[in-house]
């Protein structure tokens, strides 16, 4: 059995196969550059063309690959992983938000296919990977999926699936080796949130009601995202992690 606290090294996931999806922005690639610096080999989906260009043209070392993927496209994750011969861990960060246009059946349809039905095919086109090497899942939720926003009814209904999905999949492969848990990010200033963070008022409001008195970075979920995914936390599974500065405990 591995001792957890010598995980905490600068190569800790050295030998290690990362797949992060929405990997290609926000918070999705400040994930994929944590695993990256602590020596994982990290691949980054996301499903625009434009922002994979970039990211690529960005990465002049190739220390990260990325690739275009849509991840309600069944056929595209599937050829995605029979590309892959190795994975330790997945993680789940793909997500859309359409304030107020959620009301239409077509969008509500279509950000709960992102955001709940993706969380589900690539992590069960994963699996067979992941039993080889007794890896793990971490997925992003988000403080809505206890929290209601009347302006994204889909957006609150898929992050509240998405713990749901964690916790039945954590008991469906615990018994193979398997861990699944899951983040619940609060407000952080993402391209999701400018809205809010570049309105002066709305955002000291929010600063005002988190414990720590501050919006979140992107980075911030990267030490929960890598803690969970670690062998620190090998006792851990079927949880959600909130890290969202107190904003929910102090609700």
């Amino acid at each position: 059995m591995s001792k957890p606290f010598l995980d905490f090294s600068p190569q800790m996931f050295a030998g290690k196969t990362v797949l992060v999806s929405g990997g290609t922005s926000g918070i999705g690639l400040e994930i994929a550059r944590g695993f990256n610096k602590l020596g994982a080999t990290t691949l980054a989906i996301g499903s625009s063309r434009e922002k994979v260009a970039a990211c690529r043209e960005r990465n002049e070392d190739g220390a990260i690959r990325f690739q275009q993927l849509d991840v309600s496209n069944s056929e595209q994750v599937a050829n995605l992983f029979a590309s892959l011969t190795r994975l330790d861990v997945l993680v789940n960060a793909a997500g859309v938000a359409r304030p107020e246009e959620e009301y239409r059946e077509d969008v509500f349809l279509r950000v709960m296919d992102v955001n709940l039905n993706g969380v589900m095919r690539l992590s069960e086109a994963a699996m067979p990977l992941l039993l080889a090497s007794k890896g793990s899942v971490v997925n992003v939720a988000s403080m809505l999926s206890y929290l209601a926003d009347a302006s994204v009814p889909a957006y609150c209904a898929s992050k509240s699936g998405v713990t749901g999905l964690t916790r039945a999949l954590a008991h469906r492969y615990g018994p193979q080796g398997v861990r699944i848990n899951a983040v619940a990010p609060g407000y952080h200033q993402t391209e999701m949130t400018r809205p809010l963070w570049s309105d002066k008022k709305a955002a000291e409001h929010i600063r005002h009601r988190t414990a720590l008195k501050r919006w979140g970075r992107a980075e911030d979920l990267t030490g929960a995202i890598i803690f969970l995914s670690s062998s620190a936390a090998q006792y851990i599974t079927g949880v959600t992690l909130p890290v969202d500065g107190g904003y929910v405990s102090g609700m």
